[in-house]
């Protein structure tokens, strides 16, 4: 395993941040959450999305690059590497969904400006769900302003995951792991399954699947 940088992704649901953080706690790993609760956006958006997605997406963009860049680019000598629960691409697929054209646009060349700057992953894992358990996830963990969610929006994020790693797979390497029969969180057998699939290879670029 000669991984230095490695993201967990996932629609909202997925059970990212709890992967990564028993990755980072079993291996010393430097762990990077996506902390960003306190938004002051994220609530009005969720209430009223097209008066408050500008806004949110680009709060997104600037709190995750000024993260990731720092946090990636000051190496701790004592990690063996680095896991994220989310990765700056992140800020396009929501924004995708969320923006009018003309916003998205805009957004579009703030994003290329300062995406090429941002280091890429050694392997981008994507854990996959159905709508329904992302539902039930949602409504299990309670946080209010995620309980108006709705099904199609979330299908719609999940397929900008798919359509991102379409286009870049000749770019990185992305591992696609059916998470719906498997509790990684109360079952250490379904973790320690995940995690032999993500240590165990070397997993060339393009989309790799494991069902």
């Amino acid at each position: 395993m000669n991984y230095n940088f490695i993201v967990i992704e996932g629609t909202i649901g997925a059970g990212k941040t709890s992967l990564a953080k028993k990755i980072a706690e079993e291996y010393n790993a430097k762990m990077i959450p996506e902390d960003f609760a306190e938004n002051p956006f994220l609530p009005k958006f969720y209430k009223n999305p097209d008066k408050y997605s500008f806004p949110l997406e680009l709060s997104f963009l600037a709190d995750r690059y000024q993260q990731l860049n720092n946090e990636i680019r000051t190496r701790d000598l004592f990690k063996p590497f680095i896991v994220a629960d989310y990765y700056f691409t992140k800020s396009l697929i929501f924004a995708q969904n969320t923006l009018s054209d003309d916003e998205y646009g805009l957004y579009r060349r703030i994003f290329n400006i300062i995406y090429d700057s941002i280091p890429k992953p050694d392997l981008y894992v994507y854990l996959f769900c159905d709508i329904d358990t992302l539902m039930k996830n949602i409504h299990k963990r309670g946080r209010s302003y995620e309980q108006n969610i709705q099904p199609e929006y979330l299908e719609k994020i999940q397929n900008g995951y798919f359509d991102y790693m379409k286009l870049h797979q000749d770019e990185m390497s992305f591992l696609v792991i059916d998470t719906n029969q498997l509790d990684f969180v109360n079952r250490k057998g379904d973790y320690e399954s995940i995690k032999r699939i993500i240590f165990s290879d070397q997993y060339k670029k393009g989309i790799n699947r494991v069902v």
